[in-house]
């Protein structure tokens, strides 16, 4: 398997933020898309935005693959795509309001994939699966796609179905894969900071 390419999910519409681009806000004196890419960068090939709204970034930004909003799933699928034309074999997925993952997510995904034909894996400490934080062929793009025609869509449900390994993280402080959902959220992420 060749290095994989880094997709950050940044399409949701934040509703619980007031409607705003969780991308765009700011942690410390960064916003929480250039943290994320910081720790994603070094550790792919190539890097693109899943965003289905402008995003100042110096990176590629890709909306979703279907017109409606189905979640991030969507974007999954649109970085697969991104990825399978550039002619890479998998992308790894984190997302933007996730500023403290691991900085060693992407050789962790790697190793856990071996167990998997496909090289298919997702995060997971033990309050469960990360589901957005995973290592993503490009050959199950059309199952994916099939997926969300179904209506299908839950991250969990396709990971089950495909069983995809599991790349075990430890639990840290500040917690690894803490989500930015809201001020508040947003607040203890800049005490941790």
């Amino acid at each position: 398997m060749r290095e994989p390419f880094g997709l950050i999910l940044a399409g949701g519409r934040g509703t619980r933020m007031g409607s705003v681009s969780k991308a765009d806000l700011a942690l410390g004196n960064l916003t929480l898309l250039t943290h994320v890419l910081a720790r994603l960068e070094p550790q792919v090939a190539a890097i693109a935005v899943n965003a289905n709204g402008p995003i100042a970034t110096g990176v590629p930004v890709i909306p979703d693959a279907t017109p409606d909003p189905l979640g991030p799933l969507a974007g999954v699928l649109a970085g697969l795509d991104w990825a399978a034309r550039q002619g890479g074999t998998h992308i790894v997925t984190v997302a933007v309001d996730t500023p403290f993952f691991p900085c060693d997510i992407v050789p962790r995904l790697l190793m856990a994939g071996e167990a998997h034909s496909d090289g298919f894996a997702i995060a997971s400490t033990s309050d469960g699966m990360h589901g957005t934080f995973g290592l993503w062929p490009t050959a199950l793009r059309d199952d994916l796609a099939a997926f969300l025609d179904q209506g299908q869509r839950k991250v969990r449900a396709f990971v089950h179905a495909h069983n995809a390994a599991i790349a075990t993280f430890p639990d840290t402080t500040p917690p690894s894969f803490f989500n930015i959902n809201t001020p508040e959220d947003l607040a203890a992420a800049a005490r941790w900071l």
